[in-house]
């Protein structure tokens, strides 16, 4: 842990040495004792991510539907006027020290891909690293609890791929299917749009803090399926998924790739338990910094603890939705009826970047 003024910048799940525990018998270090950084935070900075695909030609394809030109959740590839194929990977390591519920939350993350895309997941391939001093039962956890997870998708873990490697990681490769006339964009927000948000903010923050951190395991844990049945009939205009960028890197995202500004309410955004008051103890995770770097806002006056909140790198976090106003009371009433959690947080104006206040 780093301190920086009235800041300690930690990573989410880190831990300044390796601890130990004891798993199924066996004295071993624990997962996070392994890591230099945890969840969505570990994403390479999206500043330099860019920078590195600069100039990257993408391949000419008349059926790859979504690609790199722009870059979304996920690529699509059309088989025919009514299929097409959601691919997505995602991985990192280690955020939690239980394997099972570590499982849970990589694979939620990498199957919420497909969701923000429209699609619904068919098939799943394990991505993993391990070192091979780990007690071979920690990593059945893992795979066991990905795997339930895969099936509550609706898909099948088929298989995977597994290394050696001394810091610990696991994810998903997923395949899914939507129909090419509802792909979810993130680069389709209009003006006049209302902007809803459908998790609430800042596990980076309460896992930094190493507090009671069952809310934000149950919202990680989470699939965004259920949001997504209920948005699919209101035909959004973009959709993403907040994850390792924060909500304001992924909303920078897309009113840039959109062609408008984005208006976020600070007062509207909904926080986890407890990551309000870490915010305001000055803990702030890696992510944060990097997310600063690369999604500038126009924030004058917002207190700095609602910006942490922004900047903060989700892990499975939720739907980010640009959608006609008009449809915005129906949507919410829809939500409510199923009782599932929205909350408006903004709208889209003409113009461009991101304005917070």
């Amino acid at each position: 842990m780093e301190r920086r003024g009235a800041e300690q910048e930690v990573d989410a799940g880190k831990v300044g040495e390796r601890d130990r525990t004891t798993v199924v018998g066996v004295e071993a270090t624990t997962l996070t004792g392994l890591t230099a950084g945890g969840g969505c935070a570990a994403k390479y900075s999206a500043a330099r991510l860019e920078e590195l695909l600069k100039g990257f030609v993408p391949a000419d394809a008349e059926n790859l539907l979504v690609g790199l030109d722009p870059a979304d959740d996920a690529a699509v590839y059309r088989l025919d006027d009514e299929r097409a194929l959601v691919f997505t990977v995602d991985f990192f390591p280690p955020l939690v020290d239980d394997p099972a519920l570590f499982g849970r939350i990589a694979a939620t993350n990498a199957l919420n891909d497909v969701f923000a895309m429209g699609g619904t997941p068919l098939l799943a391939l394990s991505v993993a690293a391990f070192p091979e001093e780990l007690p071979t039962d920690v990593l059945a956890a893992v795979f066991a609890a990905a795997d339930a997870q895969v099936r509550a998708a609706g898909a099948i873990l088929a298989g995977g791929h597994t290394i050696r490697d001394a810091e610990p990681k696991y994810g998903l490769a997923v395949v899914g299917t939507v129909h090419p006339a509802g792909i979810w964009p993130k680069a389709g927000a209009r003006a006049g749009d209302a902007l809803f948000l459908t998790k609430p903010l800042g596990t980076g923050l309460v896992l930094a803090a190493k507090g009671d951190m069952t809310e934000a395991a149950r919202w990680m844990t989470t699939l965004n399926a259920a949001a997504a049945d209920v948005l699919r009939p209101f035909s959004p205009n973009a959709v993403t998924d907040v994850t390792g960028f924060g909500l304001f890197g992924h909303a920078y995202e897309m009113a840039a790739r959109s062609g408008v500004r984005i208006h976020v309410e600070a007062s509207a955004m909904p926080a986890l338990a407890g990551a309000i008051e870490a915010a305001r103890d000055g803990i702030r995770t890696g992510g944060d910094r990097r997310n600063r770097e690369y999604a500038r806002v126009d924030a004058d006056g917002v207190p700095e603890e609602l910006l942490a909140l922004g900047y903060d790198a989700q892990t499975a976090g939720g739907l980010l939705v640009s959608l006609p106003a008009e449809k915005a009371l129906s949507l919410e009433g829809e939500f409510r009826a199923r009782d599932l959690f929205i909350r408006r947080i903004g709208r889209v104006e003409e113009g461009s970047g991101v304005v917070v206040s």
